[in-house]
């Protein structure tokens, strides 16, 4: 388990760095948690790996960076690149082998499940015959044994695949010589996990993984050399893109050209199968430079394949949770016109309880509306078979004037975004790739409608991605309106990042990273006043990050003039709470469960005439200055207090919430006698009873 000792706490800031690893911790503890279905705990084991991936790759990567340059200045946080490195290692390996302990326990949970995972020595006759019938049919053929010597130089090992070391020696050859060396990649296009037929009699559902299949049949890939050892390995490069955006003629081919070169990343990681070979290890030491950031593994590397495996199990729904059927807004079901509900009033969305499909049918009604004249959209992170893509490229093909701003810069994103450009492009659509050195984070769509009475705008503002799949997913809400101010903010917004247009004096946005931090800061300050002069005074908060040192340094002015701030923070968060004196009426908690909490809603209490604001930005500092980034004001009183009875939920959450302590660990909540809830599921059964209302 996790150690329970304070931690540096040297000044008023918790590192942005520990404060992730302290979530993905959070989330490893759902892999852990017996109340959790069985393989849905094997989703979040999977979800740990595939989290310290990317963070390895971006974050660690960026602190190598820093260590190879010469840093030495400790950030605001007090640390130097050098300590900060030694105590993500310190703290990455511990959870590495805690989450290899919880992988021992859930295989163990699998077997008795009648899921069992097994070696190829366990298997019978038959079920070997057809293993090996397997490997020469399917695995054999796509093989490639890579051999490394002084004719034939180490080959290019791409970031974060598998990988086989094998360690040779020929036939005939004195033991004492110096043995061989060559590598192959298991194939990825195959399924690491092959199903062994049953055994005679029996329902249980038997795996073996490939590379150990592989493993047995090395033999047929070396003839005349007898193999010393197998070991698994896999590396992780850095993946930031570097782009020399002012100095590129086209940013389709320079992300293009940036993508190619990212396979050749410097290496940041190296994960080795534990008992590896010394002669294996210290070849791949050499080749990749790399000596402070190996993790030997005491099982199978990369656990992010327990993601596809946990979906595609038949016959087991006992182990998942049941699935959530997510409602139609219904405010939209008794009309096959969306527009005429929104002439006369505003909707909120909250997904995944209420459905996508809401927002679908908006862009879809739009692109065969004939009276409707234009579609603006920004596009961050879209699924693979976008329905969204389909209605715009369908309006531009009817002679709408559809605009989009496409950020193709999206993290791991890029090629699809790229394709989804290039479609849109052929289709008729005017396609934006932003502003230079900034990324269009910001969620909004536009339509622009001839109306009897004149140009109608109506928005949809969002705090998550226009992606089909993640809303089934991540927990977000959605804002429909038609009203006059935010409609024409909206038209200023898509001018400003599409043209030459100065900033706009925004009358309802907050938009970064102009004016929103700024408005932030004056919405806190004002709260303080407020507190100071015995007003109402609160601040109610909820995004996944918090790493701006001036908007914490903001938060603990307001906390010491007597503002009560509820904080709701999924991930990172370098604000200490209830530390006297400082943060004493400060509170954060962090909710790790069924759904990624994903939702920006801020709430402000001024004085008794309370603001709500959703937004795209989280409270750091590349969302408040390197990005465009949108804050919406709701001014629907309905509305407002559907969102705060969304804040309330997650301020009662005694399930599966947790509480930031001043030394950067976090503590569940405790019920205190209270009854049990559990914010997201109490959310799905409020979704569920106004489905029975509808149909009654």
């Amino acid at each position: 388990m996790k150690d329970t000792l304070p931690r540096e706490t040297a000044n008023n800031y918790l590192n942005r760095d520990l404060s992730w690893v302290e979530f993905n911790w959070r989330v490893l503890e759902e892999a852990q948690d017996p109340n959790t279905p069985l393989l849905e705990r094997v989703k979040f084991l999977s979800i740990v790996s595939s989290n310290l991936d990317e963070f390895m790759s971006v974050r660690v990567a960026g602190v190598k960076d820093q260590l190879k340059a010469g840093h030495t200045k400790k950030d605001f946080t007090s640390y130097t690149p050098a300590g900060l490195f030694k105590r993500i290692m310190k703290r990455s390996s511990k959870m590495v082998a805690e989450q290899y302990k919880t992988y021992r326990e859930i295989l163990r949970q699998l077997t008795k499940e009648g899921i069992i995972f097994t070696s190829y020595e366990d298997l019978n006759t038959t079920q070997r015959h057809a293993m090996d019938v397997y490997y020469h049919d399917i695995v054999f053929p796509v093989l490639t044994p890579m051999a490394v010597d002084q004719s034939r130089p180490f080959p290019l090992v791409h970031t974060q695949a598998l990988y086989l070391a094998v360690v040779l020696m020929k036939d005939g050859d004195d033991p004492d010589d110096e043995p061989y060396f060559a590598i192959l990649q298991v194939p990825s296009n195959l399924s690491r996990y092959i199903t062994v037929p049953g055994r005679t009699n029996s329902k249980k559902q038997e795996f073996i993984l490939m590379e150990e299949l592989i493993e047995q049949h090395i033999h047929t890939m070396f003839s005349g050399y007898t193999p010393i050892s197998v070991s698994a390995f896999r590396l992780t490069r850095n993946a930031d893109l570097t782009l020399n955006e002012e100095g590129a003629e086209d940013l389709l081919e320079e992300i293009e050209k940036e993508l190619h070169r990212r396979r050749w990343g410097a290496p940041v990681r190296l994960e080795v199968q534990k008992g590896i070979h010394p002669y294996a290890l210290e070849q791949l030491k050499e080749e990749f430079e790399i000596t402070d950031n190996i993790f030997e593994i005491d099982g199978p590397l990369d656990l992010s394949f327990f993601m596809k495996l946990a979906g595609s199990l038949q016959g087991h729904d006992h182990l998942r949770y049941k699935p959530i059927r997510p409602v139609y807004p219904q405010e939209f079901m008794d009309t096959e016109d969306l527009f005429t509900t929104l002439r006369h009033r505003e909707v909120l969305v909250y997904h995944p309880y209420e459905s996508f499909d809401a927002v679908t049918d908006f862009i879809c009604q739009a692109a065969y509306d004939p009276h409707v004249l234009a579609i603006k959209m920004t596009l961050y992170r879209v699924s693979g078979n976008s329905p969204l893509i389909q209605g715009l490229a369908r309006a531009a093909e009817s002679g709408k004037q559809v605009t989009v701003v496409v950020e193709l810069k999206a993290r791991f994103d890029e090629e699809r975004n790229i394709a989804w450009a290039r479609k849109l492009e052929k289709s008729g659509c005017h396609v934006v790739y932003g502003l230079v050195g900034l990324k269009t984070h910001a969620k909004i769509t536009l339509v622009v409608r001839q109306e009897p009475d004149g140009l109608r705008r109506y928005v949809h503002v969002g705090t998550g991605n226009y992606n089909d799949n993640t809303a089934k997913l991540y927990t977000d809400v959605g804002f429909f309106t038609s009203n006059k101010v935010i409609g024409e903010d909206a038209s200023a917004l898509f001018n400003e990042v599409t043209g030459y247009s100065a900033p706009h004096n925004w009358k309802a946005f907050g938009v970064a990273p102009t004016d929103l931090m700024d408005k932030l800061f004056d919405k806190i300050r004002r709260e303080a006043r407020n507190a100071a002069e015995g007003k109402p005074a609160r601040i109610v908060a909820k995004f996944n990050s918090l790493s701006n040192q001036q908007m914490v340094d903001e938060l603990y002015a307001a906390s010491q003039a007597g503002v009560k701030i509820d904080l709701i923070v999924r991930g990172v968060c370098c604000l200490k709470p209830g530390v006297p004196g400082l943060s004493e009426n400060i509170t954060v908690r962090s909710i790790v469960d069924r759904f990624l909490e994903h939702s920006r809603i801020f709430y402000f209490e001024n004085a008794g005439d309370t603001e709500i604001y959703i937004a795209s930005a989280d409270w750091m500092t590349r969302n408040l200055t390197r990005r465009v980034e949108l804050m919406c004001p709701v001014f629907d009183k309905d509305i407002k207090n559907s969102l705060i009875n969304i804040l309330d939920l997650y301020l009662k959450d005694n399930v599966k919430a947790r509480s930031l302590q001043p030394n950067g660990l976090y503590e569940h909540v405790r019920s205190d006698g209270e009854p049990p809830l559990r914010s997201q599921f109490e959310a799905m059964r409020i979704s569920s009873w106004k489905t029975t209302v509808r149909e009654s």
